[in-house]
């Protein structure tokens, strides 16, 4: 789960997921590992023509947009083409002929192969846990800071040009690492031995950097996103498409408008097969990703709305919204394959391999539902697997709610609006009500997707193209037929990670050997001595047999001066500790006696300063474990308090509760104690009068 908290739930709810996810134990925390990611990256937009390669597959197809993308997959953005990728707190952009393939995407981890062509990385928000790498014939490039990197691969892979237009940025290959800076343009090659062959200015934005500065000045003045949690993919669609209107029941809700009549949630697109989650819903719509993936649908009474994940509160408990593929219940109704969307407060299901944890974060992270429901219903459908039918969902009876297709179209990615089926309403009021998906083999080409097999394809030696890596990927999914196979054996349910991990061909695991890890860094080159090496290196003055300049050298023309100030980078900085005088060089010798002592010298100096930055690294490392042991400590302290203070609350709360239930039970029992006086003293209809009660009569003194 990610730890990086964007999405508003109530108190109670996260109290109670906080001290599940923190008590479930190794047995939890092994479950954990077995669940899928909680995001995936969304195609947003394709201009011109952009292919798409599932994981294990060889077939290239027509990319859709709002195709979720994740571990294996590949895309090919053809001449005069771009594409748009989307993963909450960043964006992908890609130029003309380039080659992009997820080696991993995790939770926290986006690590990227480019082979080629024009990456464009725009990082909103940087956790302390997040990685983003993109690794490339040259080098692996690593992103310290939020910001707007730029990485391009010259067609035949030779160089790698890294512009970091905001941020701060490493390279990494061939045992050395270069530290870059805000406003450079650095050019590297080779790839057993990392070589910076050239490095400039910032230089002025052509129509590609237009174009993405674009896309994100529409991302940063969203509207939608006063109403919506950040990590909500595909927010900024809706600006345009709908209205937002607030409720007394859900809060603010989004209406989507110009729909034509009879429209419903998951009525206008496809069900394609994405590993791990199984079905997943492709909407045709641009709009058509978050309230898909995201939130719950409500019938208002005359229109639907999207009730979403809300944004953060000041002073609230939050858990990142989590991605699902597809928010819906499923109608039993013969051999057509029948849904409807989930309204608020109601507990999505999973058909794939989960945790209780993953269940309960799902949820709590999308609607407003108490976790104790959340746990019921995963024990009883997911462990005791148990159908239940008495369920009322808010939805089913909503006009058009109910939409049907036949199984095959279903297990083929057949576009529904030519494959919609209708089933007779008093047939779909009595048919039950599922929680799970059903298990249908899907067809090949629902892996595959909807798309038309593609004539754009990246040439054979792209695709075969070395990369070098900083982090070892996983090994590659397996082939889509292995995965077939896998799920026929498996009756159609998809598969775990544990099952996936076991049907891994040696075969497949060969297509790593396109990934060389590069060897740990031993040499950091900051900005500051990259310039010197280059001034020095175009400096006549520093021939061999004459005597170095005294003077700084000058940066060589279009080169920035060295920074004033930026910031710190995780790894310690060659420059950082002022290094003892530099022997001169063994060319300034006079006597081969001295060339020898001097040459010994140069020796030693490097193993000095071998030594002195392993010192310093270690320093640093042992200074960063020591500082995050004390922020665990705090944010533990501040996590336990935050729980007290809440509990104090529910304390109070229920005993105000009960006083109140006490003084209402009192007065009630007064009220009636009164009303039962009256009704006997009280004469009784048409009966005379009683007579006064005589006095009594005293006898005369005798």
């Amino acid at each position: 789960m990610r730890a990086r908290p964007v999405a508003s739930v109530g108190p109670l709810c996260v109290t109670l997921l906080a001290l599940s996810l923190a008590v479930g134990g190794p047995a939890a925390a092994r479950a954990d590992e077995d669940d899928p990611p909680t995001r995936a990256a969304r195609l947003a937009f394709i201009q011109g023509s952009v292919s798409f390669q599932p994981a294990g597959a060889q077939d290239w197809v027509a990319a859709p947009v709002n195709q979720p993308l994740t571990t294996g997959d590949q895309l090919w953005s053809d001449r005069d083409s771009r594409a748009e990728l989307q993963l909450g707190a960043s964006a992908l952009r890609i130029g003309a002929t380039t080659a992009l393939t997820f080696l991993s995407l995790g939770d926290h981890v986006t690590q990227l192969q480019l082979s080629a062509g024009t990456l464009l990385i725009h990082v909103r928000r940087f956790d302390d846990q997040d990685t983003y790498e993109v690794d490339t014939p040259n080098l692996a490039f690593t992103v310290l800071q939020p910001g707007t990197y730029r990485i391009v691969v010259d067609p035949d892979g030779a160089t790698t040009t890294i512009n970091i237009r905001h941020g701060q940025g490493e390279a990494t290959g061939g045992g050395t690492a270069y530290s870059l800076d805000e406003g450079e343009d650095d050019v590297f090659s080779g790839t057993d031995a990392l070589v910076e062959t050239a490095q400039y200015a910032t230089p002025a934005p052509d129509p590609f950097d237009t174009w993405s500065d674009g896309r994100d000045d529409r991302w940063e003045h969203s509207g939608s996103a006063r109403y919506v949690a950040a990590d909500v993919v595909g927010y900024e669609d809706l600006d345009d498409q709908g209205t937002w209107s607030a409720t007394p029941q859900y809060g603010y809700v989004w209406v989507p408008r110009g729909l034509e009549p009879g429209w419903a949630p998951y009525r206008s697109g496809h069900w394609a097969y994405v590993p791990p989650w199984g079905y997943t819903w492709v909407d045709d719509r641009p709009w058509g990703f978050a309230p898909f993936h995201y939130g719950r649908w409500i019938w208002t009474g005359s229109a639907w709305g999207w009730v979403p994940a809300p944004p953060p509160a000041p002073g609230a408990v939050y858990v990142a919204p989590v991605y699902a593929p597809a928010l819906v219940a499923w109608v039993g109704a013969g051999a057509t394959i029948a849904w409807f969307a989930l309204g608020p407060r109601e507990v999505f299901v999973p058909s794939y391999p989960v945790s209780r944890n993953y269940v309960q974060a799902v949820n709590v992270s999308n609607t407003t539902v108490n976790t104790t429901i959340v746990n019921n219903v995963y024990n009883t459908t997911i462990v005791n697997k148990t159908v239940v039918n008495n369920i009322t969902y808010v939805n089913r009876t909503a006009p058009g709610a109910i939409v049907a297709t036949t199984t095959t179209a279903f297990a083929s990615a057949a576009p529904l609006a030519r494959n919609r089926v209708t089933v007779d309403a008093h047939a779909l009021a009595a048919a039950p009500v599922h929680a799970v998906a059903p298990p249908v083999v899907p067809t090949r080409q629902a892996l595959l997707g909807a798309g038309r097999p593609a004539t754009a394809k990246p040439p054979a030696s792209v695709v075969s193209r070395p990369v070098v890596a900083r982090t070892p990927p996983p090994p590659p999914p397996p082939s889509l037929e292995q995965h077939l196979q896998a799920l026929q054996k498996n009756g159609g349910r998809p598969l775990s990670l544990a099952q996936v991990r076991q049907i891994q061909s040696p075969a497949a695991a060969s297509r790593v050997t396109h990934v060389k890890v590069a060897p740990p860094a031993k040499t950091l080159i900051t900005p500051q001595a990259a310039r010197a090496t280059q001034a020095a290196a175009h400096n006549p003055a520093n021939r061999p047999g004459t005597v170095p300049a005294t003077t700084a050298p000058g940066n060589r023309p279009g080169t920035p001066p060295a920074a004033a100030a930026h910031p710190a980078a995780p790894a310690t900085r060659v420059a950082e500790t002022a290094p003892p005088a530099r022997t001169p060089p063994p060319s300034q010798a006079g006597s081969v006696l001295e060339r020898q002592h001097l040459q010994e010298q140069q020796r030693l100096q490097s193993q000095q300063d071998a030594e002195r930055q392993r010192v310093q690294q270690q320093q640093e490392a042992e200074h960063q474990a020591l500082a995050k042991q004390q922020a665990d400590a705090a944010k533990r302290q501040q996590s336990q308090a935050e729980l007290e203070r809440q509990h104090q609350q529910q304390t109070q709360q229920l005993e105000q509760n009960q006083a109140l239930e006490r003084q209402q039970l009192e007065a009630r029992q007064q009220e009636q104690h009164r009303q039962q006086q009256v009704r006997v003293v009280a004469p009784k209809k048409g009966a005379p009068p009683s007579p006064p009660p005589k006095s009594p009569q005293r006898k005369p003194p005798g």
